[in-house]
């Protein structure tokens, strides 16, 4: 992704983004694709659950998430990795483990983690990408679930398989579904990044459409105003 500061150095996909402006296109966001619900999901809970997500820059994941509701927090941050490497800049290297990836707390009670993987295959961004998402590349923007508990897992992985077997995306999915070992919060730069930034060319671009694809797609589960991380902490 590009950095919330201004550009140290040039980077090649300045160059596209401002080609895909002009008519291109090279980084047209991602089309949302209509899926099923899970067949198998978790039963109607009163307790606040944890998941993490990658796929892709987090920016995007995050600003989804913060407008669905029941989700009671999004932050954008690192797993896959140690938490001596959970840096910006070292993860961007892509060889420290880690995702990009934002932890989702949400109440059960109002959104199932069922429905929370169907957005997230749906409008937040491209399961049959590998290593890449748009215009980053690397093994830092892998799809990737970061599971919590057995439960995540099996729900995650007979998801990812009727999604397989009804033959909905061209190309295979390539999602990986791991134990979540640890959660790394991103700097505080990188938090509320959509929210904060809309004019942003990498967020109009990339991300925008996923928050109204939301909003089309699961107009029950969408909610205009996000849900902040810099605004709860103050």
């Amino acid at each position: 992704m590009w950095s919330a500061f201004p550009l140290r150095r040039f980077d090649f996909r300045f160059i596209l983004a401002v080609v895909t402006v002009l008519g291109s296109p090279v980084l047209a966001a991602e089309k949302a694709v209509v899926l099923p619900p899970p067949v198998i999901d978790e039963p109607i809970t009163a307790n606040a659950e944890t998941a993490v997500f990658a796929g892709g820059c987090f920016w995007g994941i995050q600003g989804v998430f913060q407008h669905v509701k029941g989700v009671k927090s999004a932050v954008s941050g690192y797993a896959g990795g140690t938490s001596n490497t959970a840096v910006y800049e070292t993860v961007s290297t892509g060889t420290t483990g880690h995702a990009e990836s934002v932890e989702v707390i949400f109440d059960p009670s109002e959104v199932s983690y069922g429905t929370l993987l169907q957005i997230f295959f749906s409008v937040a961004h491209n399961p049959t990408e590998l290593n890449h998402q748009g215009p980053d590349t690397g093994t830092q923007y892998r799809s990737a679930l970061f599971v919590a508990s057995p439960q995540q897992r099996r729900i995650a992985e007979n998801y990812i398989a009727q999604l397989g077997r009804a033959g909905i995306f061209p190309d295979q999915i390539v999602t990986e579904v791991d134990n979540l070992e640890g959660f790394y919060p991103a700097e505080r730069y990188h938090q509320d990044f959509l929210a904060r930034n809309p004019t942003n060319l990498y967020i109009v671009i990339n991300d925008l459409p996923k928050i109204e694809n939301l909003r089309s797609v699961f107009p029950r589960n969408f909610r205009s105003r996000p849900v902040l991380v810099l605004k709860a902490k103050g």
